[in-house]
């Protein structure tokens, strides 16, 4: 790992490793409590679009390097030996922009290369990150070893019902195949509609019982929920936890239109400023 490719490490990362747990979120904001001293309040704050921290309380800040260095009282020549030793380079290999937010489909060269049970420390690192239990997520989620155009990727793996998988790590957010819905099927009589698998997990973490009361679609894309039409007809009540974004709120109102006396919006779980379910679990938890 050359001295770029270290600095670019997410702090967020380097938080999570050393032991620290992020207490609330504000847009590219990650809000933990100092490392430096004992505090009821988090000051400590990451700008993970920058990849910087600042510290309100001491008034200081800077980059990964500053941090470790800070931290371990060290200089820079040893933080940058605790780095390398600590971070594996390809885990941070960002992909390029044209790969985030957007479905590989079939003219895009593409290859699924291996599946396997959710366990690289990377990618549970992430899942963390996020507040999220490792032992849910392993029963939903996989572990995808795939290449796009010749380049190898990995991530944490969702799939829908027609085959395709939603991939997602840090840096990377998009479909492998079609783009499409994930069923979770209970035979029960109550569907509860979620955006993303992210706040299923979330749900089930949060109201645990929940799992095996319910049916669930999630959506993977807020554009997927006028294709449940024929879906909503088999069921007596159909709740949504939509995103509590512009988006999530035009469509939450649409759609309870549409439902009737069956439809029910529960974002009264999470309508304390979270924008969904996960940023609940991390702002709460």
């Amino acid at each position: 790992m050359d001295i770029k490719t270290i600095k670019n490490i997410p702090i967020s990362r380097v938080m999570s490793r050393l032991g620290f747990c992020i207490i609330r979120t504000n847009d590219l904001s990650l809000w933990y409590k100092s490392p430096f001293r004992n505090e009821m309040t988090a000051s400590f704050k990451v700008d993970s679009k920058k990849n910087l921290y600042y510290d309100f309380g001491e008034g200081k800040g800077g980059n990964v390097f500053d941090l470790i260095m800070r931290i371990k009282d060290c200089n820079f020549k040893e933080a940058l030996h605790f780095l390398r030793n600590e971070f594996d380079s390809f885990s941070f290999h960002q992909p390029k922009q044209d790969l985030i937010n957007r479905e590989i489909n079939k003219d895009t060269t593409y290859q699924i290369n291996k599946e396997k049970v959710l366990q690289n420390h990377i990618l549970t690192e992430y899942l963390k990150a996020r507040c999220l239990d490792i032992a849910v997520c392993k029963k939903y989620l996989v572990e995808v070893y795939y290449q796009v155009n010749d380049k190898k990727y990995f991530g944490v793996g969702f799939k829908n019902d027609v085959g395709g998988i939603e991939i997602r790590n840090k840096y990377t957010k998009l479909c492998l195949g079609k783009k499409w819905y994930s069923s979770i099927k209970n035979k029960c009589k109550q569907l509860i509609v979620l955006e993303s698998w992210s706040d299923y997990i979330s749900l089930l973490i949060l109201y645990p019982n929940t799992e095996n009361q319910f049916d669930f679609v999630v959506l993977n894309s807020l554009s997927m929920l006028n294709k449940l039409d024929v879906v909503f007809k088999e069921y007596e009540k159909v709740l949504l936890a939509l995103d509590n974004d512009e988006a999530g709120i035009k469509a939450t109102q649409k759609h309870l239109g549409v439902l009737g006396e069956k439809g029910i919006d529960i974002r009264y779980l999470y309508n304390n400023g979270s924008k969904d379910l996960n940023d609940y679990l991390i702002g709460n938890y």
